[in-house]
Formats: structure tokens, sequence, C-alpha cells
């Protein structure tokens, strides 16, 4: 195959796709017309299911470059098959206007950097980049990503914002001055509309579209076959049941668009103001903007209409839209290293990695602080789809299809049962030949077979039981965005938990401080709000270093500073914005003790005491924040006691991070054994450090500091012991699923240690069982990486955890046989750090760590993400119940995700519940089991149906009879869709059990069951036809006999007139007829009952209402 025909898009990512070009063929398409026309349009409807023959029909092959059409198909388990159209957008009226680096790059779509001074790399750019003088680029939609053809690699690209390849000086220097007016419209041309765009389809559409799905066609082909055959009363009542259908799927489905264009439409279009080059101020509409515009943040605040970085000013953001979590987040501006005492101007930005920089598309901007002057200011770095908002919506749109063994397994029987129908057919015009029946007629009782073997009712049948599941659902306020999930959360065998605000309270209490004076743990103490501590280092450290902010006159903030502020009893002041007009800059927030914690005089004795001999007024102002990362595990704050010369620095975080960043001469020598007992313990434990800062450090250099020039070079202060108490129902839950056999295991942010002593109170960890940390170290200087392993209890012995060699776990029981650990009750625990070398460095390791690791400590959501990814890679299915604050991925990826978040619209969870209680999950899994069973049930129940009814028809054919029309439609209205909505109603039953559903149709017990009663079925059917036979009063069919009124001659010569006009041509009302249609009816009841299983995992029939 040539090079040129089949590329890769989007490599390495989750929607990779490999790519085809083709040209249309004249030729082929002039054929293929043909084919429609003789195939009555049948050859389009399988043209218009099926892309990939679309295109193969109608094209021919050609290079990517030159194509027409392009075929893709993603590389993923499920190959799916999408074509799009090449279309050409013309930039002939631009590029005067815009700088030529910049029409260069963007004309073949490639803008990882928009940069904007036209350097030597960019100096041969129309020739090397477009295909065209005349600026011609050649772009496809896919999924609403635009795709542009780009020269320097010889493919399609789609185009990127400032978020990629972009470094933090660049920011600052080339794109902080805003855009000219002609560069903006160049953007705009390539870029298109700012908006996330959910087009509500018109009824119209949405019809077509549903009306073409093959179920209707064949329904559709059904009722024409059955009207030829006069079963008019049948053929309405299947009509009728199609159309409340395909009402009612149109009416859900808009309901689902409507809900989806309120919820982007709360920002599509504002009116903006922007900055440009000649430092004017334009007010835009917010659908004109594009990535490298410099958008002023106004002061009332307002919804982002893009994902842009601040550089200018503060701004606090509620994020509950994209994460779920209400608390209100404080977003300062990029640092920028060109002025950085200890610059990083190699540092590239990313929206991820710095988030705390970063106002997002669809989050609400509360309030902003600012520099009078200097406007609070953000570039947009994305638009549109591309924003992370953007990204969720398409995710939503465009949903990757559920694998389920359930569903493969009821194609591969709907394949079954064609293949009976198939034998079916061929018997009938055998059998019809040999009986010398006219052809018509042979041709209609053929096909007639195979639409009795296909049931119609079977679509609606199988999601009953999925859509009273929900019901049951929503009843214990549990909300479900995907329900072909819950069949799938019946199958769920380990659920991973997030431990804090999960398993844990949301809150954490604070238990007491232990404090360090001369490189020595001082014993704890309970109270920090006292007169002896007012004026310590470490108290000044509590009372700034947070990012509390009062909103409408209410402190909120992250709980765990709420916490911390409030245990000192301090007060927090900030600034109005009248205050900050009258002085030429940022007005400190300032905190201050309460006049009653003051002394009357500063005490004397006291060395620390001596730094704060201060007027009477004691005040902190907070001078810079450099705000909390999970990425480093750690926050600091820049702040100046009133009247003091020198500045200080404050940071608080992970005490093993904290504590590398101290002189090692004021960390004490027993840090690593205190901290131990602590977290074994189960306490949150927060380190604080301290440092005075160089005089020359004045509030402006301040601003622009880098955190590394900070934190560094610190004094240890101390610890501050946070208690995290158990939810009263966790142990309880965690009990219910290991008695049901399924594996929990914990995903936390914490320490490790913290996370064990959790995982040992709430049961995950008995306390016989034996826990095994693996330490990952990559390679370094030359070294291969490697894994040290240790007993977590053992860890008190070492003084440093990085000096534990491999200690007496035999290198057998590590690499060969971890299988036999299920005996001896090992768990293995890791960090995150760890995890990722393991991921990388020790592949073969990974099945083995994922069957047995219970205790995944200090993990990112990324890194929670891969390790859902790992543990459906060893075949479990996975669920994950985590507040939805960092959890996203991982909820999104996982086989069931719910979410506690108190918003009922956590949309990147399929399940939401709306108590915070993990009691939730065994109610989930009882549900799905429960909903799956049903759907077993339901599809076993369908297929002796057809089953049944093809060999009644069958046995009749043979005899060139057939069931009548009130037959069929009592059959089917009057028995089968009431037992089929009424079998779906059992309820899940009470608890969870040890035993697992079957996870396919496709296994011994199913089938067995299933054609044992086939065999039963037809057994007795056979029975009853030919037995009847034998009875002395059988007379054979002849037109004017009726064997439904065979009571004597008397009455015979009184209907006389009557029968003459209806006479059974048909050959229905004859005694085989009778017998099999009583026979068959009673079959279809038996079977019901049989297949309606109830216990372990549904409740008794007799329970259903």
């Amino acid at each position: 195959m040539d090079k040129e025909e089949r590329k890769i898009i989007n490599q390495g990512q989750e929607d990779e796709m490999e790519i085809y070009g083709y040209n249309l063929s004249r030729w082929k398409l002039a054929i293929v017309s043909l084919g429609v026309i003789c195939t009555g349009g049948f050859l389009l409807l399988l043209l218009y299911w099926m892309p990939e023959w679309r295109v193969k029909a109608t094209c021919v092959r050609a290079a990517i470059k030159d194509c027409d059409v392009v075929l893709l198909r993603t590389t993923d388990e499920f190959k799916m098959w999408f074509c799009a159209k090449i279309r050409v957008l013309s930039l002939e009226t631009y590029p005067v206007s815009s700088p030529k680096s910049m029409s260069n790059k963007l004309s073949n779509g490639h803008a990882v950097c928009l940069t904007e001074n036209p350097t030597g790399e960019n100096r041969h750019g129309i020739s090397k980049y477009s295909q065209a003088e005349s600026q011609q680029i050649r772009y496809f939609t896919h999924h609403s990503v635009k795709y542009f053809w780009n020269d320097t690699i010889h493919n399609f690209d789609f185009l990127k914002g400032l978020d990629e390849g972009v470094s933090c000086t660049s920011i600052y220097e080339k794109h902080s001055a805003g855009l000219t007016k002609g560069m903006h419209a160049y953007r705009k041309l390539l870029y298109g509309v700012n908006e996330i765009a959910v087009k509500v389809p018109s009824v119209f559409k949405l019809l077509i579209k549903e009306v073409l799905n093959p179920f209707y066609i064949f329904q559709l082909f059904s009722v024409i076959l059955w009207s030829t055959d006069e079963y008019y009363y049948y053929a309405l009542a299947i009509v009728v049941m199609s159309i409340v259908s395909i009402v009612s799927s149109l009416y859900s489905i808009r309901k689902q668009y409507v809900m989806l264009h309120d919820m982007v439409a709360t920002h599509s279009t504002v009116r903006v103001s922007v900055c440009r080059v000649n430092e004017e101020i334009e007010e835009i509409f917010s659908t004109d903007l594009v990535p490298g515009d410099v958008m002023v943040i106004p002061l009332n605040g307002t919804i982002m209409p893009c994902d842009a970085v601040l550089i200018n000013g503060t701004c606090i953001v509620n994020e509950s839209m994209l994460t779920g979590e209400s608390v209100p987040v404080t977003k300062t501006n990029l640092p920028n290293p060109s002025v950085d005492v200890k610059g990083i101007g190699d540092e590239l930005y990313n929206p991820e990695t710095h988030k705390r920089h970063t106002l997002f598309c669809g989050t609400t901007v509360i309030q902003t602080r600012f520099y009078t002057g200097e406007l609070v200011k953000a570039i947009v770095v994305r638009t549109g789809f591309s924003t992370s908002k953007g990204q969720l919506v398409r995710s939503i749109l465009y949903p990757k299809p559920t694998d389920f063994k359930l569903y493969r397994d009821a194609y591969l029987f709907l394949l079954c049962l064609v293949a009976v129908a198939g034998i079916g057919f061929i018997y009938t015009i055998i059998n019809s030949i040999l009986n010398e029946v006219q052809v018509g007629v042979i041709i209609i009782e053929s096909l007639d077979i195979i639409t009795i073997t296909v049931p119609p009712a079977l679509p609606a049948a199988m999601t009953a039981g999925i859509v009273y599941a929900q019901r049951r659902l929503k009843k214990i306020g549990i909300f479900c965005i995907s329900p072909q999930r819950i069949n799938i959360c019946g199958q769920l065998n380990l659920v991973c938990f997030d431990k804090t605000g999960t398993l844990t309270e949301d809150g954490l209490d604070l238990w007491g401080i232990q404090r360090v004076e001369n490189a020595r743990f001082l014993s704890p103490e309970e109270n920090v709000c006292n007169e002896m501590l007012v004026k310590s280092q470490f108290v000044a450290c509590l009372a700034t270093c947070h990012s509390l902010t009062k909103i409408e006159g209410v402190l909120s903030g992250d709980p765990l500073d709420l916490k911390m502020f409030e245990a000192i009893g301090w007060i927090l002041e900030e600034a109005t914005e009248e205050e900050t007009a009258l002085h030429n800059r940022i007005m400190p927030t300032v905190v201050r003790p309460p006049k009653q914690l003051l002394p009357e005089s500063t005490p004397a004795g006291n060395q620390e005491m001596e730094l704060f001999e201060l007027p009477a007024i004691y005040e902190i102002g907070i001078v810079r924040q450099f705000p909390f990362s999970s990425a480093l595990q750690r926050m600091s704050v820049v702040a100046r006691v009133l009247g003091d010369k020198k500045m200080d620095a404050y940071m608080k975080g992970a005490p093993e991070v904290i504590a590398s960043l101290c002189k090692p001469e004021t960390v004490p020598v027993d840090f690593q054994n205190v901290l131990e007992d602590f977290t074994k313990q189960g306490f949150r434990v927060i380190a604080l450090a301290h440092r005075k800062l160089e005089s020359k450090l004045t509030w402006h250099k301040v601003q622009n500091i880098s955190r590394d020039a900070i934190e560094n070079n610190m004094d240890f202060m101390g610890l501050i012991i946070m208690q995290n108490k158990l939810k009263q129902e966790t142990p309880a839950v965690l009990e219910d699923l290991h008695k049901a056999n399924i594996r929990t295991v914990m995903v936390t942010g914490d320490n490790m240690l913290t996370a064990v002593s959790v995982a040992r109170d709430c049961g995950m960890i008995l306390p016989q069982d034996k826990v095994i940390i693996a330490e990952a170290l990559p390679p370094k200087d030359g070294k291969v990486a490697k894994i040290n392993w240790h007993y977590a209890d053992s860890l008190t012995q070492c003084s440093h955890p990085s000096a534990i060699a491999s200690e007496a776990i035999p290198v057998k029981l590590v690499h060969d046989s971890l299988e036999d650990l299920q005996m001896t009750r090992y768990h293995f625990a890791m960090n995150g750090k760890s995890f990722s070398v393991i991921l990388e460095h020790f592949q073969d390791l990974v099945p083995k760590l994922m069957l047995h690791g219970t205790v995944f400590a200090r993990m990112a959501p990324d890194q929670k993400t891969q390790l859902i990814e790992a543990l459906q890679n060893v075949d479990y299915f996975v669920g994950m119940c985590g507040d939805g604050a960092n959890d996203c991925g991982a909820l999104k990826r996982a086989h069931g995700g719910i979410s506690l978040s108190e918003l009922e619209a956590s949309v990147a969870s399929p399940f939401t519940s709306k108590t915070p209680s993990i009691s939730c999950v065994p109610n989930l899994i009882r549900e799905g089991r429960a909903a799956l069973i049903t759907s077993f049930c339901v599809f076993k129940f369908m297929a002796l149906y057809s089953i049944i009814q093809y060999f009644s028809v069958t046995l009749l054919y043979s005899i060139l009879s057939n069931l009548g029309d009130f037959q069929f439609l009592f059959i089917d209205l009057a028995i089968i869709l009431v037992v089929v909505f009424t079998m779906s109603l059992n309820p899940a039953w009470k608890e969870l059990v040890a035993q697992r559903p079957p996870s396919g149709l496709i296994s011994g017990a199913l089938l067995f069951s299933v054609l044992s009663q086939i065999i039963i079925c037809i057994g007795f059917q056979s029975l009853g036809f030919f037995w009847v036979k034998q009875q002395p009063w059988y007379e054979v069919w002849h037109p004017k006999s009726d064997a439904c009124n065979a009571t004597g001659s008397l009455l015979w010569n009184s209907s006389h007139l009557d029968n003459e006009t209806e006479l059974d041509e048909h050959n229905i009302q004859n005694y085989e007829n009778t017998t099999v249609f009583f026979i068959s009816s009673f079959q279809y009841l038996i079977v019901a009952i049989a297949f309606s299983k109830g216990k372990p995992f549904r409740q008794p029939c007799y329970k259903n209402c």
C-alpha cells in the first residue's frame, strides 16, 4: 500500500484514527445508481448504514493530499468507520494584512506556536507550507473539529491554539500586547466562530434518522408483507407500536439535545472587551474571540466564553460546572519567567499544569482583584470545541460505544435466529413447490417465516428492564445519564474509592499541632488559639498561608484552609475596590487576631516574641500567593507584618515535600518517626515552614518572582495534625462488598501511610493482612530503574525511606508467584510516582500488581485514569466512586463511575448520587445485577417466543395452513407484550450475594436452559399436532369446514348462507391450527415463568409492582 494512501491522525490520543483518501468516480456512481434502482432503494439504505461501503462503492483511492473525500477508521477495539468531505478555505483576502509567518504557519493548519515575528524559520513559508499561491487551505470537519492539511508533516492536523508548544515567556513577550484587527480577522477565518454549537436537529431530521434505523426498515418490510397476506389488523397493531416507539424515542433524543443545548448556551453570546495592539480597548461579541486575543475580565465577574490564561490580576472562580466542586478557586496571573529572580524561561505553558492560572470556559468568575491602571487581563488560548468545556460536550455528543459482552452475544444470537429463519425459508419453498402452491403465495409465506423468527418487539423488550431499573435508581437518589451502563454495573467485581470526602468525612478536624524549636519537636498541643502563640511565626503561617477569600461577606475556600483559619480565631479583611483604586496597587488581604487574644504588653523572655515588638495594632498583609498545586503538593505566600521592613515567606504542604525544601539543620532528627507515628494512626499531617526574605525584595519584585525562588532554604516550623474521620457507613458498605467477592481499592491524593491506616480502619485491609509498599525509582545517573519492596509496618526501623533496601520479601515471591499471595493475604501499596515508573519500566509486573494492589496514594488525576485502564486490562469490571472534583477522568473511564458530588449534573460521571455516601455503590450493583438478569430473561423469552411461533407456523405450513390474523394479534398483544413488560418489573434482591451473574448470553447454563425449553416446546407441539389427527372426531380440512364451530348439521343449515360468503380460503379454521394455537399460547406463559428468575439477583415475580 502506498504510504500516501494511509496516515494516522491524532496519534497517541484517545481519538486516534487511520485516514484514507478517495476521489469520486463517475462510472462507479453510475453502477451504484443502477443498483439502487434495481433493488428498489435497498442498496441506498445499505450504503447509508455502512460509510466504508458507501465510499468504496462510489470512489477510487487517491493520495490524501489531493483527495475529495476522506475515510476515517478508529484504531480502538471498535474499528468504527466515518467519512468526511474535503472543503477548501480561501485566504486570498487576508495575507496582505497579516504577518507573513502567521499566514504561512496557519495556511497549513499547523499552528503549534502562534509566533508573530517573521524569523528565518518561516521565510520560505508559502512555497513550503501552502498548496497554491492563492493560499487555499484544504480541510475537513469530523466530530466538530476541523482538520487542516499540513504540508510540513504531509498529513491533516487539527488547528491548535496557544495551549501547545508555547513557552510562558513568549505568552508575555509575544502575545500580551493583543492582536491587530487584520490579524484578528485572519485568525477568525481559520478558527471560526467561538461557540460550542449544539444544534438541536429538527423533528423531521431526527424522524428520518430514526426511521432509517435497520430495525424499523425490517418492521416496514414485515408490515408490507403481512398486508399483502391480508393480516391487516396485526399489521396495523405493529404500525401503531412502531409509531409509539419512534415518538417516544424522538422525544427523549430531542429532550437530551435541548438540555445539552441549554447547558452550553449560557455563555454563547456575551459582550467582551479586548485589548488591541495600540492599547485601545474594543468591545466585541464573545463569538468573535480567537486565540491570542487579550480579554479584559470585568470587575463584577463573568461566565468565561473561552479558555484563557491570566496575565494580570487575580480572579476568584467557581468551577463547579467542570469539576463538580462548589468551593471557589483563586486564580493568579501566570508567572513571568523573564522578570523572575530565578527564571525558568523554557517552561511550556500547559492548561493542565498551569490550571491555577487558567480560566476555563463555562466557569464563573465571581470577583477580580487588580492594579489600578492595569486591568485584569487574560490571553485567549482555546476557543469553541477545543476548550475544556467544548471537549466535555464533544464527549457527550459523540460518546464511545459501550463494549459489553451481552450486546455482542445478542447480535450473535440474532444471527442464529436468522440462520434458523433461513432453514424455514428453504423448507417453506420446497414444501410449497411439492404441494403445487402458486408462486405469489410461495414468496409471501417464505418471507413471512423470516419476519416470525426475528421478533419485532425485541428492542422495546430489551430496553424495558433498563428503563425500570433507571426509575428505581432515581427513587433512591442515583441519577443516570447513560442507561446502557446500568447492565454493565451488574458485572462490577472491583470498585475504586477516593478517600477524602468518599470513605472519610469531607471536612478535617484539627486534632492538634506539634511545633519545632531548635530542631526538636515540642510536645503536641491541642489549642492553637491562645495568647502565648498569637504572635508566633507558627500561627502567622496558619493565618496567612491559605487561599481563603470573602464572597459577599462570607469566608469561603478550601475546607482544610477554613478549618485551620477557624482554629486560630483570626479575622480576615479584604480591601474594597475603592481602597484599591486609592492606592496605586493591589491592596493586600489583611489578617489580624481578635483584640481579646492580644496581650496588654509584649511578653519578655520569649525570643520569638522579640521579632514582633510592634505598635499596638498587629496585622499581617498577604502580599503574594502561590496557590496550592497538587503536582507540587504545597502552597506558599509572601506576607509582611505591619511595620516590619522585611517580608516573610510561609509555606505549607505534604511533610516530605516541605522537609526537603527546608535547611536540613532545622528539620528534627526524629522527623520521619514522628510523621510515621501520626500517619499510621490515620491522621492527615501537614508541615509548615518559614523564612525571612531579603530587604531588597520590594513589593513590585515579589509580584513577579517565581515560586522556586521563594520556596527554598526555609526553616521547618512543625506539623499540623488533622483528623479525617471515617464516614459512619463506610466499614459496613465495604464489608458488604467483600462478602459479595467485590474487590475494593483506595485511590487517593493523600499520604501513603495515612491511606494504609484508613484502609485498615475501614476494613479494606484486615488486621492480619500484610501490606507491601512498592517504591519504584526512575533511571538516574546511568542507573536503571529499580523497585524497592518493604513491609509498611517496618518503615520505622529505617531513618529515611530512601534508605530501605529490598527486605525479607523473597524475590521469587515478588516476581514469580504473586498469584499465591491471595492465600497469605498480601496487599501492595504504592504512590503515584512509583505507579508511573512501574507503568513505564516494569510492564511485566503491572498485571500482577493490579491483581493485589489495594492502596494507591499521592495519585494525580491522570494517574487515577491510568490505574482504571490498567485494572480493565486485567479483565476487571471496574467501578469508581469519587467526589467528582479531581476524579472526572477516572469516573468517565470506569465501567461504572459514581460521583458523590452535590451537583446533580456532574456531567463527567455516568451516575451521580444525591446523597454523598458510598452506600449508593452496593445499591447500584444490586440494581445493575437485577437489570442484567432481566435482560437475560427477556432475551431468552423473546428467543423462545420466536422459536415457538416459528415451529407452530412451520407445522401448519406442512398442511398448507397458518395462524389467523387475530391469533397473531392475540399472541403478540395479549400475551407477549404483557409478559415482557411485567417480567421486567422484578425489583433487585435486598442484599448483595457472592455469586456473580453471567457476563454473556453464550454460557453453558444459559444455552442449556434455552435449548432444553426449545426441545420441550417442540416436543409438545408435535405431540398435539399428530395426536389430534388420531381423534375419532377429527376431519381433514376443506374450504367449507369449520373446526371452530362443528356443533352439528342443524347449526350448519341455519348459518349456511353466512358461511358461503366467508369461505376459509386460507385454511385457518382446522383442528391442527386450534390445537397448535392453544398449546403454543400456554407455552409462552410457561416459558415466561420458567425464565423469570428471582433469587439471588431479583425478587420473585409475585413482588412485581
